[in-house]
């Protein structure tokens, strides 16, 4: 584990007589029928608890829902053929669903977010637009979206509930969460309204979970296939589990599974990951 930092969230060491901690995981999976041998390999290995999948790329109905359920995972699945998608997976359970949509446009037809509680913990599942090419239409889009999310996350923060929004943020947060030096300087995911609405996001009172255990150095979450980004190691953090305060304290550990991007026919996303002493 990397070294913390004064300022940074402490992880508090696991309680004896307890249960194993909850690991909730994100992964943009990026295709989850042409992907889902990797995706069973990483959750074999893995063995997460909760997981958000994003960019399923494929109908509720052609979901594998049932080949999941043989291995022991719920769903609540809001699909989309070609493009987005959403999913929430719950090992041991099934995931009861409070909203198969972002609140705030009812004409928004795009598979974005699913919300359901698992284990006494809300969890938002978002794949973010990302808002290319720019400026035009889809960052306008990007950014009534991410307004949405914001309004929204400050229902569920005065809800008092235990809450997880993990997924696909599709925003590079500072400087040291992309490779330098880079060639992104015009790209929706790096502008400076992206940022601000992610720092108004984390304004709120969210707390950055992987940062709060690795304050410090690259937590790579997505390698882009062009430009032999991955064997470089020229990444970007573009996925995040934003917890709410009264998990803080509950945090045990936080990583990024990199070997997934590695396999064959891997997404270009790895999976990244939390565990919470609840």
């Amino acid at each position: 584990m990397a070294d913390r930092g004064a300022g940074a969230l402490k992880a508090n060491p696991r309680r004896p007589g307890r249960f194993r901690p909850v690991k909730i995981a994100t992964f943009n999976i990026n295709n989850v029928v042409r992907r889902f041998d990797n995706l069973v390999d990483w959750l074999d290995e893995a063995q997460p608890d909760i997981v958000c999948l994003q960019e399923l790329k494929a109908e509720t109905s052609a979901f594998p829902r049932q080949a999941l359920e043989q291995m022991g995972y719920g769903a609540a699945v809001v699909g989309q053929r070609s493009w987005n998608g959403v999913a929430i997976l719950a090992r041991d359970a099934v995931p009861v669903v409070t909203r198969t949509a972002l609140p705030g446009d009812p004409a928004d037809g795009q598979a974005r977010y699913v919300e359901a509680a698992v284990r006494g913990v809300i969890i938002g599942c978002l794949y973010l637009p990302n808002g290319n090419p720019r400026p035009g239409p889809k960052f306008d889009y990007k950014m009534a979206w991410f307004e949405r999310l914001i309004a929204h996350a400050q229902t569920l923060m005065s809800s008092s509930a235990p809450v997880v929004l993990a997924g696909d943020y599709n925003v590079v947060q500072t400087e040291a969460d992309i490779y330098q030096p880079h060639s992104w300087k015009g790209d929706a995911l790096l502008q400076p309204q992206s940022r601000a609405a992610f720092a108004k996001l984390l304004d709120q009172g969210w707390i950055d979970a992987l940062r709060a255990i690795h304050p410090d150095g690259p937590l790579w979450t997505f390698w882009a296939y062009l430009r032999n980004r991955w064997p470089a190691d020229k990444g970007l953090r573009l996925d995040h589990l934003l917890i709410s305060p009264d998990l803080g304290e509950r945090l045990l550990e936080a990583g990024v599974d990199r070997w997934v991007r590695g396999q064959a026919e891997a997404s270009d996303h790895a999976p990244a990951w939390i565990e919470l002493d609840l």
